[in-house]
């Protein structure tokens, strides 16, 4: 899992960090590189084609390396296609060539997405729920030093090969991502020389190939009518979000609104594509209801509608304090009076040992004690750990204060995704891996990524103390989940005992 985590972590900076700055040095304008934004919706949206991951064959692999180990292999290799792509690409040129990175860019997610769906499939499916908590540990921590070979390492390189922001240089970049695709070789391997889990669905995942073709192209025919409409609709955005602002006075609130009824109008019409091609029998309806419908109703009548939706409200609500004060942690650093230099070699490289420790740690007494009483202690911590960026918002820019911050902010972090990654694994049914982990690790983001937008306003509005300590107190109905959501489950447990 430790390799795995690498291969999932190298992806990602080379669409967003690594990339923007590579396009600054070649003089993209900073208007053009959020285009490059696209490239994340293959993570918002990962839990739409994971039924297709879970249950489609591929030609010649999965007969050969079994359904999980397949998608990985195939993923990997799209991932080293993408990564080499964008490597052949000179975004200095501009017109067609910044099109066609950006396309390079958009395959790059989706093909990491698809990567992500697949391992986390195969890790839930490896070994009991009692060791999930240090699978998790261990992913969590080769992401980490796969996101940190991706981002500072692909800066250092391009630097060392000659581009800086004064000589832009192609060929260093180019050399820099050719070395990114190469290190997608350590996941490959792992995925060639472990074993497949048996959960004894293989053959049936063989047979009615003409269905599963089926199920692939009205995923293909809905997420074109995705793209088709985000295209169709750019032009008017920029006048509707000034019209609304200047009639609301409320700039953020407007954008938000535009580019909801956008998100939601492509989701529409997504559905309205896909609802058409069952109706004309182009797709097989009973196909879909085992990929779509019979995920979702199998959580529910396992756990019942009232504990269900409470398990859904904790999945979406437990990272909201950590997520909701990252957003602005960087910019805080910053206007604290803290260097670059620092930030990058606390924040970033100390930190990411913090994470690494913390995650093993939870995982460790995950082991030891249980999911849910270290689900719960994470959770505390990482609300409490948030006053202490009050107290450094009061002492100014201290070097030993930021240490602490950040040993106590990161390692409370670190405990907590890996109980809730081990917490995740065990609500999931071995028959619907995919697609219902998918929807989990989509919906945990969903909220505090929206309540994150309003991060600076509120800043602007309240001052950084009394922004901590808003999302300090954002944890404490947390607890209430976490303390109901296991009172339940524990009945729940006993029941089942009880009717074996």
């Amino acid at each position: 899992m430790g390799f795995f985590g690498f291969s999932a972590g190298i992806p990602i900076l080379l669409i967003f960090s690594s990339l923007s700055l590579w396009l600054r040095e070649a003089g993209v304008d900073r208007s053009a590189v959020t285009f490059f934004s696209w490239a994340a919706l293959g993570y918002s949206f990962k839990f739409v084609w994971a039924p297709l991951v879970d249950q489609m064959p591929l030609p010649l692999l999965t007969r050969r390396l079994g359904r999980r180990r397949a998608w990985i292999v195939a993923s990997q290799a799209a991932i080293i296609a993408a990564i080499g792509w964008m490597a052949m690409i000179d975004p200095a040129s501009g017109g067609a060539q910044l099109n066609f990175m950006a396309m390079a860019a958009v395959f790059l997610g989706f093909s990491s997405a698809t990567q992500d769906i697949a391992i986390d499939a195969y890790r839930i499916e490896s070994a009991g729920e009692e060791l999930q908590a240090m699978m998790a540990s261990a992913y969590i921590a080769g992401y980490r030093i796969g996101m940190i070979t991706a981002g500072a390492g692909a800066l250092f390189l391009a630097d060392v090969f000659g581009s800086s922001k004064l000589v832009y240089n192609y060929s260093a970049w180019q050399a820099t991502y050719w070395i990114m695709a190469c290190f997608m070789i350590v996941g490959m391997a792992t995925a060639l020389v472990i074993r497949e889990p048996d959960t004894g669905e293989r053959e049936v995942l063989l047979q009615r190939p003409g269905a599963h073709g089926r199920s692939f192209f009205l995923f293909l025919v809905a997420a074109g009518g995705f793209v088709c409409w985000f295209y169709l609709t750019r032009e008017g955005v920029p006048w509707l979000k000034s019209f609304l602002g200047q009639w609301t006075g409320q700039g953020h609130l407007a954008g938000f609104t535009v580019e909801a009824f956008r998100l939601a109008g492509g989701i529409v019409t997504a559905l309205g594509l896909a609802r058409a091609m069952v109706a004309l029998g182009v797709v097989d309806r009973e196909m879909v209801r085992t990929s779509y419908v019979e995920p979702v109703s199998d959580f529910f009548s396992r756990y019942g509608i009232s504990l269900a939706w409470l398990l859904l409200a904790l999945i979406g609500l437990y990272r909201i304090s950590d997520i909701v004060l990252g957003v602005i942690s960087n910019l805080f650093y910053q206007d604290l009076g803290f260097s670059k230099t620092q930030i990058a070699s606390v924040v970033k490289t100390f930190g990411l040992l913090m994470t690494i420790a913390g995650g093993f740690l939870g995982g460790f007494l995950s082991l030891r004690f249980g999911v849910m009483p270290i689900l719960f202690t994470g959770a505390l911590l990482s609300s409490l750990t948030n006053l202490l960026f009050v107290a450094m918002a009061r002492t100014g820019p201290d070097l030993a204060m930021l240490y602490l911050v950040i040993s106590a902010d990161n390692l409370a972090g670190g405990l907590a995704s890996a109980a809730f990654v081990a917490f995740l694994s065990s609500l999931t049914n071995i028959r619907f891996t995919a697609i219902q982990y998918a929807v989990f690790s989509s919906l945990m983001t969903l909220v505090p990524k929206v309540f994150s937008g309003y991060s600076g306003t509120i800043v602007d509005s309240t001052g950084y103390s009394a922004f901590f300590m808003l999302t300090a107190a954002l944890g404490l109905p947390v607890l209430v989940l976490v303390a109901l959501s296991g009172r339940f489950l524990k009945k729940e447990k006993g029941k089942d005992r009880l009717q074996n």
